[in-house]
């Protein structure tokens, strides 16, 4: 139970969101800032951050009076840059380290891929990463903010973008305006900054819906995250503090409909079934969350002035932890290419900086995208070939040490793709 004196995650928000935004220019009209990052959510944050700790002036626009109740598996390069932009230390109490990941063919189809375990020890690590409430990675990315004289937090949202030759013109809904030469999108997946440059999205809709929720449990999760493979996707159990873990489980849309329709008592009990009882006793402790699952890809990354970043550029399914860390090697990617460009004293919107940011992370996602969407394939096809397939690749990977390892450390680094600040080096 929290004392009367302690501070509930909720409040802490609201605190943290207040005082940062303490900082609001008196008179919007007058600024007229080189860059502007559009969006508050984690990737738009960390792009805004990024350019303030080093000394670049920016303006993040963002209306961010929601909690979002998910959790996110951040990993270690993600760690790397949120430690060198001095917000890890703020949260860091609040996250568990996923020491070891387990992956269970649960299908119960003809061909059965054997459990395949990844330990972060054989490859010199603590943890791959380490998972954490949003509100909490929210909240400690906020007082960091409010700590940098560079940035320039807008409690507003874009309702206009206009594209001109020499800046972009972001009107306000409360009537200002700004007009900075680069505009980071980081405002989602239906971003008004990607539709405003005409950059299309190349989407495609699973047949599925993600169930998202927290509980507590009666057994040491040991900081283990365990991927069960289903017929309906994957069922991915991922340590918190305490004796307390997340779930993302992937179902059929109807299905998902009924079970998260279940009171907390029915849903313990299913969640415990479906988990083989590996952490004992549960019991739900937070909101439930449900979505479809869709993957998108935009066919830029950046023109005109624009960037995107996160969501506004890519959608993956919450499958393998790679959604948002894309999106944060996206904001680390931009900023390093911006802040370069500033201290040159170069235009930090010119075509030249875009054609680079838009070749850098083409690779990088491309290749997450299609790794994630074959393996959602392969749970949901009846093909004996494809499950064949998945079920010999997690044989090598469990048999084949060198093999192994390679996997484990380009899931944590990826080889080419890399921005300086998940290196921990600053942008």
């Amino acid at each position: 139970m929290t004392g009367s004196g302690e501070m509930q995650p909720g409040n802490r928000f609201r605190s943290v969101l207040s005082r940062a935004t303490d900082r609001i220019m008196s008179s919007i009209d007058k600024a007229r800032p080189d860059i502007a990052v559009v969006g508050g959510g984690p990737a738009g944050l960390m792009a805004a951050l990024a350019l303030a700790t080093a000394g670049v002036p920016v303006t993040l626009v963002a209306r961010m009076a929601t909690v979002d109740n998910r959790t996110s598996a951040l990993l270690a390069g993600s760690v790397s840059a949120l430690e060198t932009i001095g917000v890890w230390p703020r949260c860091r109490a609040q996250s568990a380290p996923l020491s070891v990941m387990r992956i269970v063919d649960d299908t119960g189809r003809l061909v059965r891929a054997p459990e395949t375990r990844f330990d972060a020890a054989e490859i010199s690590l603590e943890a791959f990463g380490y998972n954490i409430a949003n509100r909490d990675l929210v909240a400690a990315m906020l007082e960091t903010a409010r700590t940098l004289p560079a940035l320039t937090i807008v409690d507003d949202v874009v309702g206009a973008v206009e594209i001109g030759a020499s800046n972009v013109t972001l009107t306000l809904a409360g009537g200002a305006t700004l007009t900075p030469r680069l505009v980071i999108g980081a405002d989602g997946r239906r971003s008004l900054c990607r539709e405003a440059v005409g950059i299309v999205l190349d989407t495609h809709a699973y047949p599925q819906s993600a169930l998202t929720l927290t509980f507590a449990h009666s057994r040491d999760h040991g900081f283990t995250s365990t991927e069960f493979h289903t017929p309906s996707g994957p069922f991915t159990l991922v340590p918190l503090p305490g004796r307390r873990s997340s779930l993302v489980w992937v179902l059929q849309p109807k299905e998902a409909e009924r079970i998260a329709a279940l009171d907390d008592a029915a849903l313990a009990a299913l969640v415990e079934e479906r988990s083989q009882s590996i952490l004992g006793k549960i019991a739900l402790d937070g909101e439930r969350g449900l979505f479809p699952l869709s993957v998108a890809t935009a066919s830029r990354f950046a023109a005109n002035r624009i960037a995107l970043v996160g969501e506004a550029g890519h959608i993956i399914p919450p499958i393998g932890a790679q959604g948002l860390n894309l999106g944060l090697r996206d904001a680390a990617a931009i900023a390093e290419i911006a802040a370069d460009a500033v201290r040159r004293g170069d235009d930090p919107g010119a075509d030249d900086g875009l054609s680079a940011y838009d070749q850098a992370r083409r690779q990088d996602i491309t290749r997450r995208s299609l790794a994630v969407d074959l393996l959602n394939r392969s749970l949901l096809t009846d093909f004996l070939p494809v499950q064949s397939a998945r079920g010999v690749g997690l044989y090598l990977l469990d048999r084949i040490g060198p093999l192994r390892r390679a996997v484990m450390r380009e899931g944590v680094a990826p080889a080419g793709s890399a921005p300086r600040l998940m290196r921990g080096e600053p942008v």
